[in-house]
Parts: C-alpha cells; sequence; structure tokens
C-alpha cells in the first residue's frame, strides 16, 4: 500500500468515526441541534434525528473499504444540504446553549464545511480521480 492511500485509508476512518460520535450526538442531545433547524422544516426533532441516523450510516460507510466510494458521495450531498441549518443559524443569528457567534466564526464553519465536502469527495475517489492502481 502506498503512502497516498494509506493516508486515504486513515482520512477515511478519522472522517467516519467523527460523523459517526457527531451523529450519535444527535441522539444523545437532540435539543443542543433543535434551534438551527429552519422553522419552515417543521418538527426540529425529526430533522434532529434523520440527519444523526444519516451521519451514522455514512459514517460507517466511509470506514468500510467497500462502501467508501459512494458513502463519500453522499456525505457530499449531505454536507450540502445541512449546510442550510448553518446558514440558517448565520442569517437569523440564532443562539447555541444562549450564546451567538461572530460572523468571522460561521466563515469558519463555512470553509470546515467545504474542507470536509472536499475529503469526502476525496476519500471516495471522487476527486482526483482515480489511478487504475490504486485501491
Amino acid at each position: 500500500m502506498n503512502g497516498i492511500v494509506w493516508i486515504k485509508h486513515i482520512s477515511s476512518f478519522i472522517l467516519g468515526l467523527f460523523f459517526i460520535n457527531v451523529g450519535i450526538g444527535h441522539f444523545l442531545e437532540p435539543e443542543w441541534f433543535e434551534p438551527i433547524v429552519p422553522t419552515i422544516l417543521g418538527d426540529p426533532t425529526f430533522w434532529v434525528l434523520i440527519t444523526g441516523a444519516i451521519e451514522i450510516a455514512v459514517g460507517v460507510g466511509l470506514i468500510i473499504p467497500k462502501t467508501r466510494k459512494y458513502s463519500g458521495l453522499l456525505m457530499t450531498l449531505f454536507l450540502i444540504v445541512v449546510y442550510w441549518a448553518n446558514l440558517n443559524m448565520w442569517v437569523n443569528d440564532v443562539p447555541l446553549e444562549g450564546k451567538t457567534f461572530a460572523t468571522i466564526w460561521h466563515i469558519l464553519r463555512l470553509i470546515g464545511q467545504l474542507l470536509m465536502i472536499a475529503v469526502a469527495l476525496w476519500v471516495g475517489g471522487w476527486i482526483p480521480k482515480r489511478n487504475r492502481n490504486e485501491n
């Protein structure tokens, strides 16, 4: 296994564990996530639990090499869709635990989201295109 493939496997494992952990958090403390759910969507608990389940499933999928390609793509689509909640928090100055965040925090969150999208596409082999010799 060459160095890049090894780094990709480790990155997949770390990103997968991160999303499994965050997904579990959706079930353990749904009330923490509920304030940022856009009100137009209705019951925030429903959306928090659904997104938590998706995060766990896709996190597991990133860890398993045979499912990594499509999990990377699904994670990318998921990260794009759920950014709506973060944008809602930014635009409407929604507090978390009674605290609102400065614009710089929201910009850093957006950059983090874009980096996670790039890593999900990379570990899934969507960018750059895979070399035929790469696993």
